[in-house]
């Protein structure tokens, strides 16, 4: 029997319905990636004049800058979606000679940060061809460039990986975003989290579902010292994966070396039950500016279906592959 289920974080409902699997086509399938041409990859050691010039970068043996012997990179995005102001920017509504059209069409700069963080320099297409050591290094990376923003309303470090996700560059590499305003879906979780700390003495809405998850056993995947891998109650699609840690704090980049050996894991049971690393998009969820209850996470949807209709029309995922399946079968890979 299909279900709908509320996902408690954000409140977003999904329609859970397994036996969508069945049906001709129904199937979630993972080619392999192409092998990427090291000559042609401008993220390559060795490639450092083919991107503009580096922000940050950690060369264990030192160097100058732009040049090999590095483990990360970081590089200002060569096609930004949003741009340091070259001064003081006020925001203004477009120019129309009424104000209705003040009231309907408004825009302001997009101003802000956007940068590429390189996670390694040989040419692997996925986080899950790396070490576990190179995981880590270039998560610490992710944790140094958002500080380096704390002065932003929130910070979005996402990672692409294959073209059918969004990457348009195969070399392994996260982006991040430091924007002037809090995003609604994190606005909404925000409010989430602080409405559940006032209904319960001040108790932490992801720590608590994450040790009713450990309780219950049913969609844990694995656990370490660190974090927690599960899937989600309200996974929006196949395989989704949601890594927290063991004890909640607001802000990953405030949180220590910490994550790396679980994510790994998780990245590469999803190939090994798959026969590839799928396409899929990573994102960090981490506390916005004002928020006095959080938890930071890392969230990973393989794309192994498409968005249709109904997804499209409402908002409202179907998820053919339950989370109790789906953690099943990563558990025994």
């Amino acid at each position: 029997m299909p279900e709908i289920r509320i996902d408690p974080l954000s409140g977003r409902k999904v329609i859970i319905a397994g036996e969508r699997a069945q049906r001709p086509g129904g199937e979630p399938r993972c080619a392999p990636a192409d092998p990427i041409d090291p000559e042609g990859d401008p993220f390559a050691e060795g490639h450092e004049q083919r991107t503009p010039p580096e922000l940050y970068a950690v060369r264990p043996g030192g160097g100058p800058a732009n040049s090999a012997g590095w483990t990360v990179r970081v590089v200002p995005n060569l096609y930004p979606a949003l741009e340091a102001p070259p001064g003081k920017v006020v925001g203004a509504a477009l120019s129309g000679s009424r104000a209705t059209r003040q009231e309907l069409f408004t825009a302001t700069p997009a101003v802000g940060g956007h940068e590429v963080i390189v996670n390694a320099p040989a040419s692997a297409s996925s986080l899950a061809e790396l070490p576990v050591e190179q995981v880590a290094t270039a998560m610490e990376v992710w944790r140094a460039r958002m500080q380096a923003h704390g002065s932003s309303a929130y910070v979005q470090l996402i990672v692409n990986e294959r073209k059918e996700a969004g990457a348009s560059l195969a070399h392994t590499h996260a982006q991040l975003y430091a924007l002037g305003f809090v995003p609604a879906d994190v606005a909404r979780e925000r409010e989430r989290f602080g409405a559940y700390a006032t209904r319960t003495m001040g108790h932490n809405l992801l720590g608590e579902l994450v040790a009713e998850e450990v309780r219950l056993r049913e969609r844990i995947v694995a656990i370490d010292d660190e974090a927690v891998l599960l899937a989600p109650y309200a996974s929006r699609l196949p395989f989704e994966l949601m890594l927290a840690p063991r004890r909640e704090r607001a802000r990953f980049q405030d949180d220590g070396p910490l994550g790396a050996a679980l994510l790994h894991d998780g990245l590469c049971r999803l190939a090994r039950h798959l026969g590839s690393s799928p396409p899929l998009n990573l994102w960090i969820r981490t506390a916005p500016a004002g928020a006095d209850h959080f938890c930071w996470r890392i969230e990973i949807v393989p794309r192994l279906t498409h968005l249709a209709g109904l997804e499209l029309a409402t908002g409202l995922n179907v998820n053919i592959v339950a989370p109790e399946q789906a953690a099943a079968a990563l558990r025994d890979a």
